[in-house]
């Protein structure tokens, strides 16, 4: 279960898909980039970033996915990708190496806009080094994110590729089940306490795309934690459960843990896994997680 959690810990404690070949992306700008991030304030770059570090694992998915990888100089610990698996580490994403980051000379670090504290960012803009906040709730902030990512980086066509590319896959999936009954459905973030995902994040708008009816689509939180009592009382038809570390021993540990082993979901074996780092990332990948989502919620659909 830490996988998933870690992946949205950054959204809960502080608060590559292809770009298709319709048309070839235009040549990277090399022009002074001058963008207003989510904190609202404004961030100037004498040209694009050549030497990037992110603290927000989606955002170097995103980059990657530009084709930008190559400036990207440090990953967090969560930041798995091939393309980048071999740069230096700078810790985890909420609580970084300040002096392994400037020993890496960033232009640019993309850091959590949710981080209330702001001592590593503003220690980053003492030491000279700009920096880009990403608020990433749901959809809207990542498309939006995606932008910004380009224009940061020089390509705002490839961007905009991404983004079309995303919403046509988003739009496609959801045709692809219209009129399907759709499973009453309780998404994992967290087992013990249960924690899940509210009605207004990413996660929650991929679902609905792919066929689920979220069983705490009333939460009044983004990320809410549920008594398990209320849990059992709502009986979700399947249980998603986002897997990375431990994919075997997560499934088991359900059909143990009290509250847990009293859902038909579980007694039934309606437990449907699904990569965390594909469905709690805000980024580049989210039509392949629709799709994925999709394929295990509907998979008569899905084989037709």
């Amino acid at each position: 279960m830490r996988a998933v959690f870690c992946c949205v810990a950054g959204l809960i404690a502080l608060s590559a898909g292809g770009c298709g070949r319709e048309r070839a992306a235009s040549a990277p700008s090399m022009a002074p980039v001058v963008l207003v991030d989510d904190q609202s304030d404004t961030v100037r770059l004498t040209r694009p970033a050549t030497r990037v570090i992110s603290l927000i694992p989606s955002a170097n998915e995103t980059l990657i996915a530009l084709g930008a990888a190559n400036r990207i100089v440090g990953r967090t610990r969560y930041d798995v990708d091939t393309a980048i698996i071999g740069k230096p580490l700078i810790g985890s994403g909420l609580a970084p190496n300040l002096e392994t980051i400037l020993s890496l000379r960033p232009d640019l670090v993309i850091v959590w806009a949710s981080d209330k504290r702001r001592d590593v960012q503003a220690q980053l803009i003492r030491a000279g080094v700009a920096t880009l906040a990403l608020t990433l709730q749901d959809t809207t902030d990542a498309y939006r994110a995606l932008t910004l990512l380009g224009d940061a980086v020089g390509e705002r066509g490839r961007a905009t590729m991404l983004t079309d590319s995303i919403r046509r896959t988003l739009t496609a999936t959801r045709a692809s089940i219209a009129g399907a009954k759709a499973p009453r459905v309780f998404y994992v973030v967290f087992n013990d306490p249960p924690m899940t995902t509210g009605p207004n994040t990413f996660i929650a708008q991929i679902l609905a795309v792919a066929g689920g009816d979220n069983v705490f689509a009333d939460a009044v939180t983004n990320w809410p934690t549920i008594p398990m009592e209320e849990l059992v009382r709502r009986d979700p038809d399947v249980i998603v459960l986002p897997v990375g570390e431990m994919p075997d021993s997560a499934v088991t540990r359900l059909h143990v843990l009290p509250g847990w082993r009293d859902l038909r979901a579980v007694r039934e074996g309606r437990i449907v896994r699904i990569d965390a780092n594909l469905s709690s990332r805000p980024g580049p990948n989210m039509g392949r997680a629709a799709v994925t989502l999709r394929d295990l919620l509907h998979p008569a659909q899905a084989a037709k």
